[in-house]
């Protein structure tokens, strides 16, 4: 069994950004920007943003923080991201889902330009990933395709089964593994899906993205299959300092000894998704 260093190989390609950055620098390029809105108190969110900014500022970046109130209005969150959308200075930016329930999601993602959106959430770029067209992959879908091929795992061929149909992780994913160039043959399965312990046990490659701690169990894995946990769910835990630990949707310890390759929770694919948000962000940088 092979355990998947998400932490190492995100390193890995933090390095190969920061590089890319010195040489628009020293070819008098503008350095890429990217910005982040966060509404709330989320400890999840909270987290996730200030890695966001750590690594922003590892690779060469700049960042920028703007802060919200759960009591903000939608209409201010739209205001916002419309004087970003007109921002020059700013590549690319993203607004920390997940937002209070006053706040319509969907309208926030569709507020924002298609080119910037670099968490690839907007519905012109859901569609041109549909379409095989040049555009922001969604970060968690691109970073578990990066992990897999830089591990070498075989996809040509290979049964791919995807637990979870979210917009922003198994819907892409399962367009992403589809593609030429990885030619995987994909199953989409969810809470309703009959089954599923059966199918689930007939993949090669088996993603676990569904948000329930320990939801995928060792009589749904096949011996030799690689297992990628996209799960991170908080769950109380005494011997902590914070109070709470990650946990993943795989049952990792009674898993890990039947697979070839394996996530760890975390990381695993946590790391790799601000990657892929980095990814982005260059890329933003170049466009314009």
């Amino acid at each position: 069994m092979t355990l998947i260093d998400g932490k190492k190989t995100s390193a890995e390609i933090k390095a190969e950004i920061a590089q890319e950055v010195k040489q628009m620098i020293a070819e008098g390029k503008k350095v890429p920007h990217l910005a982040a809105v966060l509404v709330g108190h989320d400890g999840g969110s909270e987290t996730y943003v200030a890695h966001k900014i750590k690594s922003c500022e590892e690779v060469g970046f700049k960042s920028s923080l703007i802060r919200f109130e759960d009591d903000a209005t939608e209409q201010q969150i739209l205001d916002t991201v419309d004087k970003l959308n007109n921002d020059p200075d700013v590549d690319g930016f993203i607004v920390q889902l997940p937002l209070p329930k006053h706040i319509n999601e969907q309208k926030i993602i569709e507020a924002i330009s298609p080119n910037k959106d670099v968490d690839g959430f907007h519905p012109v770029n859901l569609g041109r990933l549909v379409a095989g067209l040049d555009t922001f992959v969604s970060a968690t879908p691109s970073g578990i395709v990066d992990l897999i091929k830089r591990y070498k795992i075989e996809t040509a061929g290979k049964h791919c089964v995807i637990i979870g149909r979210s917009n922003i992780v198994g819907r892409p994913l399962s367009i992403l593994m589809s593609q030429k160039g990885i030619d995987a043959t994909v199953t989409v399965c969810h809470s309703r899906t009959e089954n599923l312990k059966e199918i689930a046990s007939s993949a090669d490659i088996l993603v676990a993205a569904i948000g329930r701690p320990g939801f995928v169990t060792a009589d749904m894995v096949k011996e030799g299959a690689a297992v990628i946990d996209v799960g991170t769910t908080r769950v109380p835990a005494t011997d902590t300092k914070s109070g709470f630990r990650l946990k993943g949707d795989v049952d990792f310890e009674n898993v890990a000894p039947k697979c070839s390759y394996i996530t760890p929770v975390p990381g695993g694919v946590g790391p790799m998704t601000i990657c892929s948000l980095l990814k982005n962000t260059l890329k933003a940088g170049k466009m314009r």
